[in-house]
């Protein structure tokens, strides 16, 4: 059992505050990996932070479990929080607040290898041609910051 569902005995519905690391992973053509559960709306990788773990080990973690690649170098990009990060989920009723890291990774080895038992999609994207399905969130950081993602994306090459 992980730190939420632990969480979630003690507390009920509660809201509960969580921590989520993500990165936008970028290839060489300056394309930014997108991945999604089937059905689900499109967003960059991350996860959620578990006791005794580093927000960098659990996005190394997580990146590898569900998507296969092995991440070489992470920077820093932002960190988030607010009202626009409140989340209810309709079926349990459980209510979370995250805050979000998000890293920059352009040095990767592996191949796309989504995790097909839990239904998982990923691929790259052009920061031009993002697709429709995306989270409104990550398509708002990633349009607000394209020049200073382009700009950082250049440094890393």
């Amino acid at each position: 059992m992980d730190y939420c569902e632990n969480m979630r005995q003690m507390i009920g519905n509660s809201s509960l505050i969580i921590v989520r690391p993500s990165v936008a992973i970028v290839n060489h053509y300056g394309e930014i990996l997108l991945s999604r559960y089937s059905g689900a709306t499109w967003g960059i990788p991350g996860g959620i932070l578990q006791l005794n773990e580093s927000v960098e080990d659990c996005i190394t973690r997580k990146v590898f479990q569900e998507i296969g690649l092995k991440i070489k170098e992470l920077k820093l990009f932002g960190v988030y929080s607010g009202k626009e990060l409140i989340n209810r989920v309709e079926e349990s009723g459980d209510e979370y607040q995250t805050v979000a890291i998000g890293y920059l990774c352009t040095k990767y080895e592996g191949e796309i290898t989504p995790e097909s038992n839990q239904g998982i999609e990923a691929q790259f994207f052009g920061l031009d041609h993002l697709p429709d399905e995306i989270d409104p969130f990550i398509k708002d950081k990633l349009v607000g910051v394209k020049g200073q993602l382009e700009k950082k994306i250049k440094l890393s090459y």
